[in-house]
């Protein structure tokens, strides 16, 4: 058994030919650019794109395997330059009776078994060129779709204000879904304004394996959260099992940003700029100028819905670890940055494996601290919220 660093959750912006599959996103943001890049530079060892509904991605699917770039493993999923596994993905939005939209991801293991989904899914979707479309049926509809192509199934970001389970359609997955249904998800997707700690305060959760991604719209964004996996071989089916904990496969570490640096964490008035105050909650009406444009928070949301003050983490819950990527530390440049990859290969062996002092030679003693403290969750952190990330503390 082996370890490998994976991120699931990856938008393909524009494909070869430069067309638009997810808007908005970088046009830098192509199949071939992104293999690239979490390969070379982020130290990826498993990726996830998800948007591989859109016959777009497909194609240049095929141009890369026709390059010889890809190759179809037997257990499933893209080996790429014998550094990478690629693993098919779709974004799907859904659509509860009341009105709530999520956001699910549907994972397969080769590209014809996503252009049969495709085929299917088109009958529902009104432009399948692009990502992350409205599949005018319920997520429980979509359960059951995806489980007919034996699919691994995935809500997420599930506690985000907009387009999430927990977010937008109900305090409870049993509230829109049957037994079935439910016992069909292999994982749960946190999103960038929530971890562990706070997640685990919902019990009907304690079943199921947590993934943290980084829902990368940019090259850059690429592994700002992912998760440390034990298995056999990178592939498909081992990530499947990893995601269900079967013959001894799972996901053993959790790496992700302090949820005060995510986007939605706290309660946000788009009419005056009034963030919740810590230890403090507010909804309806903004409580400084009356306005009801409020975004609500993550952690605003879990208060109201958890059954549990404190988190309760089941046997199975691996560490969550708090951690910056390093292109989030000040100081960290593109110049710096360029300095460290010279010297250690990727950033996932800056931030694992790098000695302190061997970073500080190569870009100072006050950069380097910096980065052990993001490194190891240190930093100190202005919250955010309404859309706008939260900040480290510059000194």
């Amino acid at each position: 058994m082996k370890n490998y660093f994976a991120d699931f959750h990856i938008h393909v912006g524009i494909s070869e030919s430069g067309q638009w599959i997810k808007i908005p996103t970088s046009n830098r943001l192509t199949l071939r650019n992104i293999l690239e890049e979490a390969a070379e530079r982020k130290g990826m060892q498993i990726i996830g794109i998800v948007d591989a509904l859109s016959p777009l991605v497909r194609k240049d699917l095929q141009q890369l395997v026709a390059e010889g770039l890809l190759v179809l493993d037997t257990q499933g999923g893209y080996q790429y330059k014998h550094k990478l596994t690629l693993i098919l993905g779709a974004e799907i939005e859904t659509t509860e009776p009341g009105g709530g939209a999520a956001h699910t991801l549907i994972f397969l293991p080769d590209a014809a078994m996503m252009e049969k989904f495709a085929t299917s899914m088109s009958k529902h979707i009104r432009n399948i060129n692009l990502s992350s479309q409205n599949a005018h049926m319920s997520l429980s509809r979509l359960v059951s779709i995806a489980a007919s192509f034996e699919a691994a199934i995935v809500p997420a970001h599930v506690f985000t204000p907009h387009k999430s389970v927990y977010g937008s359609c109900a305090s409870r997955l049993s509230n829109i879904l049957e037994a079935a249904a439910i016992t069909a998800i292999n994982a749960v997707e946190l999103g960038l304004s929530a971890d562990t700690m706070l997640a685990d305060r919902i019990s009907e959760l304690a079943g199921f394996t947590f993934l943290t991604n980084s829902d990368a719209h940019s090259l850059d964004k690429i592994a700002r959260e992912y998760n440390v996996l034990c298995l056999e071989d990178a592939s498909f089916q081992e990530c499947v099992h990893a995601f269900s904990r079967e013959r001894g496969r799972s996901i053993i570490a959790n790496y992700g940003l302090d949820p005060r640096l995510g986007k939605y964490h706290r309660t946000y008035c788009l009419n005056c700029n009034y963030f919740a105050p810590p230890g403090e909650t507010f909804s309806g009406c903004c409580p400084t100028c009356g306005s009801n444009k409020i975004v609500n928070g993550v952690l605003d949301r879990i208060d109201a819905i958890a059954d549990s003050a404190l988190p309760m983490h089941p046997a199975h819950r691996p560490q969550y670890r708090h951690q910056v990527p390093l292109s989030f530390i000040p100081g960290v440049g593109k110049k710096v940055l360029e300095k460290l990859l010279a010297n250690f290969g990727t950033e996932m062996a800056v931030i694992h494996y790098a000695d302190d002092l061997a970073i500080a030679e190569v870009v100072g003693a006050k950069i380097a601290q910096a980065i052990t403290q993001a490194r190891i969750g240190a930093a100190s952190i202005t919250a955010g919220g309404g859309g706008i990330y939260g900040k480290l503390a510059k000194d």
